[in-house]
């Protein structure tokens, strides 16, 4: 374990998400306590919830604590759901008060205004919430309590994940001091471990077998909730363009979400059920990635998506929507191209270019990867933070 070497202090650091779900905000919340952990920070991860059942599994694989405070159900009804809301924030407070946390960190707009409440009731000395982009039907009203709860001090930072996501909470009321930007970083997967992108690259055929895909298939992967928000039935739109001058193409689409069995009936009704595969929830994307030739991102909006970073640390070229984030992070051109938002012919049209295009595409993916290594890791996120704690913390001591 290595202590912080900028002044050899040790912070105890809780993070707070709100569910145990697959998704950015919660990878980069385990990132960070990860990350504290090994810099001789005393580290808590909490979650409000266990949506998928994971509490065990990230358990096993975390030398910090990984802690559910079961204070909602999604069966549950009103009553009760406020009930077990109660205790799990009273749970919260003990757990702050006994640990004698000095730092909390609360993740999404949810996280914000059900933790920080409590910390500024416990004392906590240094309170940081932060701003993963828009939530789609949040209510009017909360974003202005959110934003009074940062500009007075129940929060002492906003910090959001992109200028633009920056640019939103100014929008929703926060003042502009209070708001600090520190982009996400993943860790890339090129020289994670034991170098796992590489065993998966070796074998790309036999992982392209299990997935339905030929050795030769050009395939195209997309990672994210099926929902509104990421526009994944526009990418299906736009490939039965793709399959006329590359009737082997395949789509691939990690993760679950409302919008399943309007995928489903839309693959169905264009014929792409062998062109186009929902693959649900992947514990272990690096194999998808490590057998992708194209990552394609076709959201409405964003935060800072991990999911793209991570495509990128794995030297997939990228089609994405020139939305919040995403166009901080890529220049047209270099590490991928855009395509203009809801647009099935522009994104088909895009496709074929990268497809027509093999030299492109690996000078792209090659200049995504080390735009990543250089700009977006986990280390560089995470010294961001620290410099913040230290300077939140020594106004308050």
């Amino acid at each position: 374990m290595m202590m912080d070497k900028e002044t050899g202090q040790q912070f105890s650091i809780l993070l707070v998400g709100t569910q145990m779900a697959t998704g950015g905000a919660q990878k980069v919340l385990l990132d960070q306590a990860r990350w504290f952990h090994q810099h001789g920070h005393k580290a808590f991860a909490v979650f409000i919830y266990d949506k998928e059942g994971l509490q065990a599994r990230w358990q096993a694989a975390s030398d910090f604590p990984v802690i559910d405070l079961k204070a909602f159900r999604k069966d549950g009804k009103g009553i009760a759901n406020g009930i077990l809301l109660a205790r799990g924030l009273f749970s919260l407070w003990g757990l702050l008060r006994r640990e004698k946390i000095d730092v909390i960190e609360t993740f999404t707009h949810d996280g914000n205004l059900f933790a920080l409440p409590v910390a500024w009731l416990a004392r906590v000395p240094v309170r940081i919430a932060t701003h993963h982009g828009v939530i789609e039907g949040f209510p009017r009203w909360l974003k202005r309590l959110h934003a009074w709860m940062v500009n007075h001090n129940i929060a002492h930072k906003l910090v959001t994940v992109s200028e633009k996501t920056g640019q939103i909470a100014l929008v929703e009321g926060v003042k502009a001091g209070r708001i600090s930007v520190i982009q996400n970083g993943t860790t890339p997967l090129l020289i994670e471990g034991v170098n796992r992108l590489e065993i998966y690259t070796e074998q790309r055929q036999s992982v392209r077998k299990e997935a339905g895909i030929g050795a030769d298939d050009p395939f195209l992967l997309s990672v994210g909730r099926l929902c509104y928000q990421k526009a994944h039935e526009v990418l299906v739109s736009a490939m039965p363009v793709v399959l006329q001058e590359f009737p082997n193409a395949k789509v691939g689409i990690c993760g679950e979400g409302v919008l399943r069995k309007n995928l489903e009936t839309q693959i169905n009704s264009f014929g792409l059920d062998d062109s186009v595969k929902l693959f649900g929830i992947q514990n272990n994307i690096q194999k998808f990635l490590a057998s992708a030739d194209i990552f394609v991102l076709p959201s409405r909006w964003e935060g800072l998506p991990v999911a793209l970073l991570e495509a990128m640390s794995a030297g997939l070229p990228v089609i994405a929507t020139k939305v919040e984030g995403v166009d901080e992070v890529i220049v047209d051109g270099v590490h991928g191209l855009f395509a203009p938002l809801d647009d099935a012919d522009a994104l088909s049209q895009v496709i074929l270019q990268l497809l027509r295009d093999e030299p492109m595409r690996t000078r792209m993916g090659n200049a995504a990867k080390q735009r990543v290594i250089a700009m977006y890791s986990v280390d560089r996120m995470c010294e961001r933070y620290l410099s913040l704690i230290h300077m939140l913390y020594k106004k308050r001591i």
